[in-house]
Parts: structure tokens; C-alpha cells; sequence
């Protein structure tokens, strides 16, 4: 698409990976969070003041995204520095304001056991969530460690998806730094033992792309949704992959607020996507591999 060019918004995009920041969630966040929104991943300072549900869909309608899955995010074991959790009631409250525009994903602590476990179900079958959650960073446990592997288990039963961050780490709290166990080839494993489990790495794999692609070409139920990375920025061979053999493999997200909806839609439209692909990563496999409810 030439750079002067009017976006086309008339795929209605669903956004698979999205953090709400209201003003009373903001609150009980970690001391790291203004710094790491302002600092490390460079939004304005407005974002540390937060966004009303009101305000988040206004920012959404502008980008032409039609839905968000929120997480209820599971940011390391109680007690520790810098950890901290969203609970499913919040995210659960904003999916019924507005059932039309939020779905919910829940987080998980894999050091939680069979707590960790029944929580999800729950969250599932009284919540109405589509979905799972996970930072192995946050638990410095790899994808493949024998801890995820109940949590898993029970997603396959609830025939849900599993969203776990792949990649490299960042430095969220300076005081406790966190070892980037994520590489992409651990779901290599995960896979052959789990073939049912619908398996998506966020985050892209950056700087092991070309690991998480070979991992979605090899397993027919691994996915990658691409969020948190400005698309000006995505390696060459992964725009390739979305735009050719990779067409039904990735899933579109922002993980707002470390972007925002405007820019990722407005850099992804830069890319020149051929539609038909364009349609399958923003819209198409998103409500194929969640099961929803939606048209094409």
C-alpha cells in the first residue's frame, strides 16, 4: 500500500491480546509499571493515567478493531517483588458491561497447582472466558516444564486455547531480574505431547523468530499472535509468513497498552498485506481457533 494511501479499516479486526489499564486497576499495579510503560517501551505519558472502558473503545472504534480479549493477568507468585494479579472479577466486570466488544482470558500460575487449575475452570465455566494466559518469564518456568503441564491438560478438556509469551524478556523490576526462558523451540515438546492443545506464542519469538515460525510450520496446533512489536519492525521472513505459507498460523494483537491500537493497525495496513491473508491474521483465524460466534 502506497504510504499516502487512506487505511482500509473495513476488516473489522479482533485484538487477541489486550491489557486493561483503568484508572482503579493502575492503583493496585506495581511500582514498576509507570516506568515501564513511559521508559522502556516509550508511550506517552498519558498512559499512565488509564483509560475508562468508554475511552479504551473509542481508541479501539478509531483503529477498526471490533473486539478485545482481556487478560486477566497472572504477573509472577504471590508475595515476590514486582509480582502482581488482575482477578478474573475485573476482567469478568468488563466483559459483561460490554459482551459485545470484551472476551476474557485467564491468567495462570503455574506454581498454583491444582489451584491453578480448578481457578481456570471456573473462570471458563462461570465467567464465560475463551481462553488461557501465561508469562513463563514472570515464573522463570519454560514452556515445556512439567508445571504448565495440568494446566494444559485442562485447557485441551475445556477445548481452549493457551496464550503463553515467547521471546525474550524485558527488565520489569529492576530489583528482580528475570531469566528469558521462552525460547520458541520449547514448544516443541509441549506439542508432540499435547497434539489437541491449541498452542499460541505471543510476542512473535523476538529474537528467535525463525524459531517460533519452524514451530507453527511443524505443529498443525501451534499458532503465533503477533503483538507488542510495532509491524515497522517485524523481521522480513515473518511478514512473509503471515502474507504465504503461514496465512492460517497468525492471530493479530496489540498488547495494549505497550501499543496502541492505532499505531499497530495504522504500521500493519503499511505492510501491504494481500487481503485475503490480511483477513485470516486480523479477523478469520482469530474467530476460528477461539470458536466464536462471529462472521468471517
Amino acid at each position: 500500500m502506497p504510504s499516502d494511501a487512506a487505511p482500509d479499516y473495513d476488516i473489522r479486526a479482533i485484538d487477541t491480546v489486550v491489557n486493561l489499564i483503568t484508572p482503579e486497576i493502575l492503583k493496585t499495579r506495581p511500582d514498576w509499571t509507570d516506568d515501564f510503560y513511559t521508559s522502556t517501551v516509550k508511550r506517552e505519558a498519558r498512559v499512565t493515567k488509564g483509560y475508562s472502558y468508554v475511552q479504551t473503545l473509542e481508541m479501539m472504534d478509531t483503529a477498526g478493531i471490533e473486539r478485545a480479549f482481556l487478560v486477566a493477568a497472572r504477573i509472577g507468585q504471590p508475595g515476590l517483588v514486582g509480582s502482581w494479579a488482575l482477578p478474573y472479577e475485573t476482567v469478568y466486570e468488563a466483559v459483561k458491561a460490554h459482551p459485545d466488544r470484551f472476551y476474557g482470558l485467564a491468567g495462570i500460575d503455574p506454581t498454583a497447582g491444582m489451584d491453578a487449575v480448578r481457578e481456570l475452570e471456573r473462570a471458563v465455566k462461570d465467567y464465560g472466558f475463551i481462553g488461557a494466559h501465561g508469562y513463563p518469564h514472570w515464573f522463570e518456568l519454560a514452556p515445556d516444564h512439567a508445571r504448565w503441564y495440568p494446566i494444559y491438560a485442562k485447557c485441551v478438556e475445556l477445548d481452549i486455547p493457551i496464550l503463553l509469551q515467547v521471546g525474550q524478556s524485558l527488565i520489569y523490576e529492576p530489583r528482580r531480574p528475570l531469566r528469558s526462558v521462552g525460547r520458541p523451540i520449547t514448544f516443541d515438546a509441549v506439542a508432540c505431547d499435547f497434539p489437541e492443545l491449541k498452542l499460541c506464542g505471543i510476542h512473535i519469538g523476538i529474537p528467535w523468530t525463525d524459531e517460533m515460525i519452524a514451530m507453527a510450520w511443524k505443529h498443525p496446533n501451534v499458532h503465533i499472535i503477533a503483538d507488542a512489536h510495532a509491524p515497522k519492525h517485524w523481521p522480513a521472513q515473518f511478514v512473509r509468513y503471515i502474507d504465504s505459507y503461514g496465512q492460517d498460523k497468525v492471530l493479530f494483537g496489540t498488547d495494549f497498552p505497550v501499543l496502541s491500537f492505532e499505531r499497530m493497525r495504522s504500521e500493519l495496513e503499511a505492510l501491504g498485506l494481500r487481503d485475503e491473508p490480511k483477513r485470516k491474521f486480523l479477523r478469520s483465524n482469530a474467530i476460528r481457533l477461539f470458536n466464536l460466534d462471529l462472521p468471517d
